[in-house]
């Protein structure tokens, strides 16, 4: 397909949409497509109907959703958040306190749990571990939030390429501590999890 997710389903380059709008767009553009109203039409015009709707089901898919819809904004315009391993790897700056404290806490509990600590002994020190980091993603999202109204602004402003590319590359960023927040959430459930299995 030539054009993009937001120009198939109708909608400027924002960040901010209205989900009920997009749903209805969906649903429109569902009826159209969808094959059973190609039945006994040529094998081209089945063929381009399942595409088409295979194409919407993805734009659905990836705009609903606030943080894919920046990633896929991201790549539209050219500064893509770069590889996932990329950004498990290189911690972020703004991150390196809260990661370093992390490591230590957990290399603490894993230590107790060795020594055969009971669970009332470590497992509160995991939930405090937690608090830093899940403050900190509350916070990502509250910036994710703003560069968002920001962008939007500067597209109904149709302004300079220069300032798009400093609020993008301002997303990107926080778009890569986001993740990067996100797998140490996920680490530290997955020390809750493996302690809940044990003996």
């Amino acid at each position: 397909m030539a054009v993009d997710f937001f120009s198939f389903l109708g909608l400027p380059r924002k960040l901010n949409l209205d989900a009920a709008d997009l749903e209805r767009r969906y649903r429109t553009l569902s009826r159209e497509f969808h094959p059973d109203y190609f039945y006994n039409a040529p094998a081209a015009e089945r063929r381009a109907s399942l595409e088409r709707s295979s194409y919407l089901n993805d734009a659905y898919r990836t705009l609903r959703q606030p943080v894919t819809r920046v990633e896929y904004l991201l790549g539209l315009e050219g500064v893509g958040p770069g590889s996932t391993e990329d950004a498990a790897q290189k911690v972020p700056p703004a991150l390196l306190e809260e990661v370093f404290t992390l490591n230590e806490e957990l290399d603490a509990v894993r230590q107790l749990r060795a020594s055969g600590a009971p669970g009332s002994e470590w497992r509160p020190r995991l939930e405090s571990a937690r608090e830093p980091i899940e403050a900190k993603r509350v916070e990502h999202e509250s910036q994710l939030s703003a560069l968002s109204a920001r962008w939007d602004a500067l597209v109904d402003a149709n302004a300079p390429a220069t300032e798009r590319v400093r609020v993008l590359e301002a997303l990107r960023e926080r778009v890569l501590e986001r993740n990067y927040i996100n797998n140490l959430l996920a680490t530290i459930t997955r020390e809750l999890g493996s302690a809940n299995q044990e003996p």
